[in-house]
């Protein structure tokens, strides 16, 4: 099933009129970076029924649309009224010059950290693989198979072990999640 999708202005307007905005973003993503107001139930844990509070409409949003719309049966079923996609999600509003809450003492998302520390260490092998030993190659296909293995099995030890660092204790939890 499909969600029909609002533009900025249409939520806008939406939202005055009693819609509730939902972010579906994981914790860390919402902790650093929300639209004041909107209330969060994270897709890794979403309930399979959201209270409306007597809303006549919700309205989701991620972070650009795509998993919003990818996960849309799911947020309809659990939606008792009217359901609609914050086209462009969060990117969007913040493009239409909506106000966005910042918090930027909070770490950067962990599947963004995940996506620099594999990418450094890729090129550090193939870069020392070129210059030092090709034995230094080995790096980057060890950082290739724990890729496929996250892919495969929607866990990411990189990403867990990143939890663990002194940055990230204080970030609210997020569930373990791939790319």
């Amino acid at each position: 099933m499909t969600l029909k999708t609002v533009t900025v202005e249409q939520a806008r307007k939406m939202i005055a009129g009693g819609a509730k905005l939902i972010d579906i973003r994981e914790a860390d993503e919402h902790a650093r970076e929300n639209i004041p107001g909107a209330d969060h139930h994270a897709l890794s844990s979403f309930p399979a029924s959201v209270d409306a509070q007597g809303a006549p409409a919700l309205i989701f949003h991620c972070k650009a649309g795509s998993r919003t719309a990818a996960n849309a049966g799911m947020l309809s079923m659990a939606s008792p009224c009217e359901a609609y996609i914050l086209e462009g999600g969060i990117d969007a509003w913040k493009a239409a010059g909506e106000q966005i809450s910042r918090d930027a003492s909070q770490p950067i998302e962990i599947m963004r950290q995940v996506q620099i520390v594999a990418g450094s260490l890729t090129l550090i092998g193939v870069l020392l693989g070129w210059l030092v030993h090709p034995g230094f190659y080995a790096l980057s296909g060890f950082i290739g198979a724990g890729l496929t293995f996250s892919g495969i099995s929607g866990t990411c030890m990189m990403a867990n072990g990143l939890r663990l660092m002194p940055w990230n204790r204080n970030a609210p939890a997020a569930a373990p999640r791939t790319a």
